[in-house]
C-alpha cells in the first residue's frame, strides 16, 4: 500500500497502464496510488525507459481493446506535463553497474534494475509498483510501495 509521504515517488510502468486503462483489472487502485501521491504534493516521477515500455505495452495485442495510436501518443504528452523524466544518463549506467556487482541479476531483470539505477542517479528513494515481487531484492536501496489491492 502506498504510504502518506511526501518523499520522491517512481512511477513503474504497470502503474501507469493500469491507471490509464479502464479495463485492466487494477485501474482504481493505480489511479488512486497516483492522485494521493500527488495529492500529498510529492514529486511524480517515470523514465524514458517507462515511457518505452507504456508504448510496447499498449502497441502489442493485449487482453483489453487496444487504444489508437493517437490516444496513447496523447497520453505520452500528458506523462511529460503531469510527471518528472528521468533521463538515461552515464550517472544511471554507472549505478545499473554498480547494482550488477551488488545483486545477482541477468536477463530481463536489468530493466527493473535499471529502474532502480534511475531512481538511485536521480536521488528518488521511492518505487510504486505492482510487480513488488521483481523488486524484493532492491529494498536495501529504495522502498516500495505496492498498490493496494483490497
Amino acid at each position: 500500500m502506498a504510504t502518506m509521504d511526501d518523499s520522491p515517488l517512481f512511477i513503474d510502468t504497470n502503474i501507469l497502464v493500469y491507471a490509464n486503462i479502464i479495463e485492466t483489472p487494477f485501474h482504481e487502485q493505480a489511479l488512486a496510488a497516483i492522485n494521493t501521491a500527488h495529492d500529498a504534493g510529492r514529486a511524480i516521477w517515470i523514465s524514458r525507459q517507462v515511457i518505452r515500455e507504456y508504448l510496447v505495452t499498449l502497441t502489442r495485442p493485449q487482453v483489453f481493446e487496444n487504444l489508437p495510436r493517437a490516444t496513447v501518443l496523447e497520453q505520452i504528452d500528458q506523462f511529460f506535463e503531469r510527471f518528472q523524466v528521468a533521463d538515461d544518463t552515464a550517472a544511471v549506467s554507472e549505478q545499473l553497474i554498480k547494482l550488477m556487482g551488488d545483486f545477482k541479476i541477468g536477463g530481463k531483470q536489468v530493466h527493473d534494475a535499471n529502474i532502480v539505477a534511475s531512481m538511485l542517479a536521480y536521488d528518488i528513494p521511492c518505487l510504486l509498483t505492482h510487480n513488488v515481487k521483481d523488486f524484493q531484492r532492491f529494498e536495501e536501496v529504495v522502498r516500495i510501495e505496492g498498490i493496494d489491492l483490497d
